[in-house]
């Protein structure tokens, strides 16, 4: 079971941090992700860290503005968003895969995931 927190109204050239909990299954196993899906559009992949190596992977679109981290202590995972921008309005979903592989561009494909959290809306705006 994955729960978002942290979404709202933002200015551009502001932050948030977006949170997930997730729960059911061995936290420190899992490779959590999130995506976003903005109208009218279809969801895509925005960043993903593996819980079994230390590695990471962003959508070119959000490389040096968005940063990926998990807590497994506390079973939650973050996304650290910097220097938004309209473009980035969505709503973002929480996702994890128990698949372990070290080619982390599989963790960017949509058809990796099977459970999704209900999502949080981000409105980047004036």
């Amino acid at each position: 079971q994955l729960a978002e927190n942290g979404g709202g109204l933002v200015q551009p050239g502001g932050s948030l941090t977006l949170s997930c909990s997730a729960e059911g299954r061995p936290f420190n196993m899992l490779t959590m992700a999130w995506f976003r899906q903005a109208p009218g559009k279809e969801r895509e992949f925005v960043a993903a860290a593996s819980g079994t190596y230390d590695s990471s992977t962003y959508a070119d679109s959000v490389k040096g503005r968005f940063t990926v981290s998990r807590d497994n202590a506390k079973n939650t995972a973050y996304l650290r968003m910097e220097n938004l921008q309209p473009d980035d309005t969505a709503v973002y979903y929480c996702t994890a895969s128990s698949y372990v592989t070290r080619i982390m561009t599989f963790y960017e494909k949509l058809e990796s995931y099977g459970d999704w959290g209900q999502g949080t809306q981000i409105t980047v705006s004036t």
